[in-house]
């Protein structure tokens, strides 16, 4: 995965685990991200959290979809315990739709400020609406200060950068988006391949010791035929 997306993965998955489970689950980004099966146990004692505690927070985001676990039975202590996982292709697809959200979020406020006029006042540098403005007489309720038409030139100018970036990035995710599907897709066909060869290696299997068992029947038959057969008198 290229640097640049994986900086930005983790800093959208951070937001999206902190909107999810809270600030305390964040660690919980740098503990597990790219990472394999990692002990539930060990995941508490580096969050310095009980063992309930995490699970709790850890089942939020399994919720979600961007972390997975098995389960494994501990042969020494006869209990079972979770193996935990981030989902690369999933957190990948929460943050795509994350980043649309937010563009067409983005869109639809640069259609209002090119569309509608607004009004600001000088001294509490605070910015209304026509409707509002007019409202209050085009006066400030706060310091009475009378309103000014607002230039939002370069309001606008920073929004069409912030939706050029995010589109530059949805280039990115779609591209990485891409590759893990192709990925998951050459591993779904190498496990099919396996279960293909494990299955025609039983059906030969199961020919094969149909065959023995036919030869034994015939075998068998033949042995009880010749001790049916009269002994010939010399």
């Amino acid at each position: 995965m290229l640097p640049k997306l994986c900086n930005m993965q983790i800093n959208y998955l951070k937001k999206i685990v902190e909107d999810t489970a809270g600030p305390p689950a964040v660690k919980l980004v740098d503990l597990l991200y790219n990472k394999k099966d990692i002990n539930e146990f060990l995941i508490a004692k580096k969050m310095s959290l009980t063992i309930n505690q995490t699970r709790n927070l850890l089942y939020k985001l399994s919720n979600l979809g961007i972390l997975s676990s098995i389960r494994k039975k501990d042969k020494r202590k006869g209990w079972y315990i979770y193996f935990w996982t981030f989902e690369v292709l999933k957190s990948l697809e929460v943050l795509k739709e994350n980043i649309l959200k937010e563009i067409n979020n983005l869109k639809t406020q640069l259609t209002n400020k090119q569309q509608k006029r607004f009004y600001k006042c000088k001294i509490c540098l605070r910015e209304v609406t026509e409707e509002v403005a007019l409202l209050n007489n085009f006066t400030c309720p706060e310091c009475g200060e009378v309103y000014e038409l607002a230039d939002n030139k370069e309001t606008i100018n920073e929004i069409i950068k912030k939706i050029t970036k995010l589109e530059r990035d949805m280039e990115l995710i779609n591209e990485e988006i891409s590759k893990e599907k192709e990925k998951k897709d050459k591993k779904l066909k190498k496990i099919m391949r396996k279960e293909e060869k494990k299955r025609k290696k039983l059906l030969k299997e199961k020919k094969s010791n149909k065959k023995d068992s036919k030869k034994k029947v015939k075998t068998k038959n033949k042995a009880k035929n010749n001790l049916k057969k009269p002994k010939k008198r010399k």
